[in-house]
């Protein structure tokens, strides 16, 4: 299993078949789901499906989102990082996506915040992305406040399946520019 990320609290790994509890945990909450086409899952295996999903995009894009460990409690709390993006959105497509979902006992610790930094840190130094996307609904304020927090900078709002929502990126030189 390899850790791609560590932070004072937090470890950013690979997903593994083992995350499917904590998963359908997570994703079955329809608080969880609130801003997010309001379509929580159903069953432990429509977990395991979506590691699986997200592991093939390890292999194919060489990025996917990882699986977010409490390193005190060794508690998997949720997922953060980057997704490759194909399909079009907002008239765009081949586009690095920051996001971060989290199990709501976890919620107002700032570990969305702590991970979207690392994230960001990571994504330009590491793996030499040129930009770095974000996408919110616009009634998301928590998710919006975030994704404004770590730096990147609001370009336009465009409908996503018939919701409002907002267009955040950064590039790399706007974020050299601001350190």
């Amino acid at each position: 299993m390899k850790i791609h990320i560590e932070t004072d609290r937090l470890l950013l790994r690979d997903l593994i078949a083992e995350d499917a509890q904590a998963m359908f945990e997570m994703d079955s909450d329809a608080e969880v789901h609130t801003f997010l086409g309001n379509n929580p899952i159903a069953s432990l295996d429509e977990a395991k499906i979506n590691i699986a999903f997200i592991q093939k995009q390890y292999i194919e894009n060489g990025i996917g989102r990882w699986a977010v460990v409490e390193k005190e409690s060794g508690e998997f709390i949720g997922w953060s990082g980057f997704k490759f993006v194909t399909d079009v959105v907002n008239e765009r497509t081949g586009y690095y996506d920051l996001g971060y979902r989290f199990l709501k006992k976890y919620w107002g610790k700032g570990y969305a915040s702590e991970t979207a930094i690392a994230s960001l840190n990571h994504g330009f130094t590491k793996l030499d992305f040129k930009e770095i996307v974000g996408i919110a609904d616009v009634s998301h304020i928590a998710s919006n406040s975030i994704l404004k927090k770590v730096g990147l900078i609001k370009r336009n709002e465009f409908e996503y399946d018939g919701t409002l929502h907002n267009f955040y990126s950064l590039t790399r030189e706007e974020w050299e520019n601001e350190k």
